[in-house]
C-alpha cells in the first residue's frame, strides 16, 4: 500500500486543493450561517408545535405565486412592496423567515436584505416553497388546503425526523 503525505493529497485532490479553514474559522462561519438561514423542517417543526413560534413566515413572491401555494399562516410581501408595506404587516420586535421559490431563487435574499436595512431581523428559509412542498408539508393554494407526499431524496418517508 501506498501511503501518501497531505502535501501529495492535496495537489491531486481537488477537494484539499484549498485546504479546509482552521476549526475556529469553520466554527465561526457555520455558527454564522445558522444565523442567517433556517431549512423548512425547522421551520415547519416550530409552527407545528401550536403556540407562538416567535417569528412571522413572509412569503416574500408574485400574487400568482403565492395563489399557485403558500406555507399557512405565512404574510404575503413582495419584495417590491417591502418598503412600502411592511410596517403596516409586520411587527418590527418578531424575528422575520423569508422565502421565495426556492434553491433556484434569490427572491428570499433579496427579501432579507430590504427588510434587514429596515431594521427587522430576519433569517432565510433554505429550500423555499418548492422544498417545503418536496418535504410533504401541507401547503394553501387559492382553492384550499393541498399535501403531497414526501420526496424521499428530500426527507424521510417514514419518520419525521431526518437525524440532522
Amino acid at each position: 500500500m501506498v501511503m501518501t503525505s497531505p502535501t501529495t493529497a492535496t495537489a491531486v485532490n481537488s477537494v484539499l486543493r484549498v485546504p479546509p479553514a482552521s476549526p475556529a474559522a469553520a466554527a465561526a462561519y457555520f455558527g454564522a450561517s445558522l444565523a442567517f438561514h433556517a431549512d423548512v423542517s425547522d421551520v415547519a417543526s416550530a409552527l407545528a408545535a401550536g403556540g407562538d413560534p416567535g417569528f412571522v413566515v413572509v412569503d416574500s413572491r408574485s400574487t400568482a405565486s403565492w395563489d399557485q401555494g403558500h406555507v399557512p399562516g405565512a404574510v404575503h410581501l413582495p419584495t417590491a412592496l417591502i418598503s412600502e408595506q411592511a410596517a403596516a404587516l409586520l411587527d418590527p420586535a418578531a424575528p422575520v423567515v423569508t422565502y421565495c421559490w426556492g434553491p433556484g431563487c434569490n427572491g428570499a435574499t433579496r427579501a432579507a436584505l430590504a427588510l434587514a436595512q429596515l431594521g427587522y431581523q430576519v433569517k432565510e428559509m433554505l429550500g423555499g416553497f418548492e422544498y417545503w412542498a418536496r418535504e410533504g408539508f401541507a401547503f394553501e393554494t387559492w382553492e384550499g388546503g393541498e399535501q403531497r407526499a414526501a420526496d424521499p431524496l428530500t426527507a424521510p418517508v417514514d419518520d419525521a425526523d431526518c437525524g440532522c
